[in-house]
């Protein structure tokens, strides 16, 4: 095993299922006639796609949320990508300073990578947020074992461990025909939050984890393309530009969580103020003490927070040099937020805390995840009884009317009479995975006879 991942391998603009390329990783990098590298195209891919467009109508923290100004799935993962490609840029930059940077690389693609990943980050997760993948997982730890019978080992715990991210891999590996992502290896490497599976998870990051069985061949061509590092069978180190990644996305979490705590007035402004306050050096807190009297609460808090991402921003990327090279050699087993400045550190913690304690266990909130098993527990039902009556009855007059209606709204996702049994389950999981917060609560509804 190399010692350390080579920067021109891990920025590869292949894209999965391509036709066999120069070996070159420098030959292979293509700018099209308007300027666009493939990895600007990644980013561009996303934004028209109709799972991006979807997550408009996916929970962020608060299901169905009554105030259009809380966050959903996609206001936090333009955010996020946001803060992704200032990191990207910084990091790029730094690169390019310190000779690092292959040819035909600039520090603007290293930005467009992180802000891609970024984008794509939450693409994968069900309706109900995190509540939807507890229903998921709930209701198949409800089956009986006969249930899984003719099923691999490697297929239940998939099931029974569903988990969004591997969800967002599958959809942007095996989904692309039904979805139009294709996306560059660089990219794909840069989403790969936990590079293991369900079966490896419980000895690295339980019940988190990037891919599902049926994905294995493509992650492993992907991470073998790039270089990354062996730790056993089936799991390799995390490429370098995912911590960049986590990191915008802690960031967000962090500073934004609270920020909608105020708006729903779970959180008083004074205590939002002061966390925020915690991250910023003293001349920061001198001008903000000497212009606090003339703002709003809203400017207040809204000036604190961009100054409160900008530290932490920098103090980010500061923190992966400082680790570079046990991030290249697959050795850093921290956050890049962890590593930071103490008080920055502390400060994300502290605003972590702070939601956990007074935002995640607001009862609307876990009145409406309650409905969401509901929801989850009907949807899961009706197309498994469907799709079990297809598999065993096949196409025609001995497939019930009710199976044939459920199985055609579940259109691409619907299995056919050749499907196995497993692919079946994996396609149910699809189509729930497509559905808004909406959708699945309408459909749901309908399912129970109360359209």
């Amino acid at each position: 095993m190399p010692a350390s991942m080579s920067w021109d391998r891990l920025l590869d603009d292949t894209r999965l299922g391509d036709e066999p390329l120069p070996s070159s990783a420098a030959d292979r990098r293509r700018r099209t006639e308007t300027g666009r590298s493939e990895f600007q195209k990644d980013h561009d891919r996303l934004i028209f796609s109709e799972p991006f467009r979807k997550l408009g109508r996916k929970t962020q923290v608060h299901p169905l949320p009554q105030n259009d100004r809380v966050h959903n799935r996609l206001t936090h993962s333009l955010e996020v990508s946001c803060v992704g490609r200032s990191l990207g840029e910084l990091a790029g930059k730094r690169l390019h300073a310190d000779g690092k940077l292959p040819a035909g690389v600039v520090a603007a693609d290293v930005a467009a990578i992180v802000q891609a990943a970024c984008l794509a980050h939450d693409i994968g997760n069900p309706p109900f947020g995190h509540a939807g993948e507890y229903a998921i997982r709930g209701w198949y730890g409800k089956r009986p074992a006969a249930f899984f019978a003719g099923m691999r080992q490697a297929c239940i715990e998939d099931l029974n461990t569903f988990e969004g991210n591997a969800q967002g891999f599958r959809l942007l590996t095996s989904l692309v025909d039904t979805v139009g992502l294709r996306l560059t290896y660089a990219t794909l490497g840069s989403f790969i939050k936990y590079p293991w599976s369900a079966s490896h998870a419980p000895r690295y990051k339980p019940g988190k984890f990037s891919y599902f069985a049926s994905e294995s061949q493509a992650f492993e061509i992907i991470a073998r393309s790039m270089g990354l590092l062996d730790i056993e069978p089936g799991v390799f180190c995390r490429h370098p530009l995912v911590y960049f990644v986590e990191a915008a996305d802690d960031i967000c979490y962090a500073i934004i969580d609270v920020e909608d705590g105020v708006e729903m007035n779970l959180l008083h402004v004074a205590e939002v103020e002061a966390l925020l306050l915690s991250l910023l050096g003293p001349a920061i807190r001198d001008q903000y003490a000497q212009a606090r009297p003339a703002r709003s609460e809203r400017q207040r808090l809204r000036w604190l927070r961009g100054k409160a991402v900008d530290v932490l921003i920098e103090d980010c990327v500061a923190s992966f040099f400082r680790n570079a090279d046990a991030i290249l050699g697959g050795r850093f087993q921290s956050t890049l937020v962890e590593a930071g400045s103490p008080h920055v550190a502390s400060g994300v913690a502290a605003a972590k805390a702070l939601a956990r304690e007074k935002i995640f266990t607001h009862t609307r909130k876990m009145e409406i995840e309650i409905g969401a098993y509901a929801a989850v527990d009907t949807l899961l039902d009706a197309c498994s009884d469907a799709a079990r009556e297809q598999l065993v009855a096949g196409a025609g007059p001995s497939l019930s009317y009710r199976a044939s209606r459920i199985l055609g709204l579940m259109g691409d996702s619907a299995p056919t009479p050749t499907t196995s049994l497993e692919d079946g389950y994996r396609l149910i999981n699809d189509f729930l995975s497509s559905l808004t917060d909406n959708r699945a609560t309408e459909l749901a509804q309908v399912i129970r006879g109360r359209g």
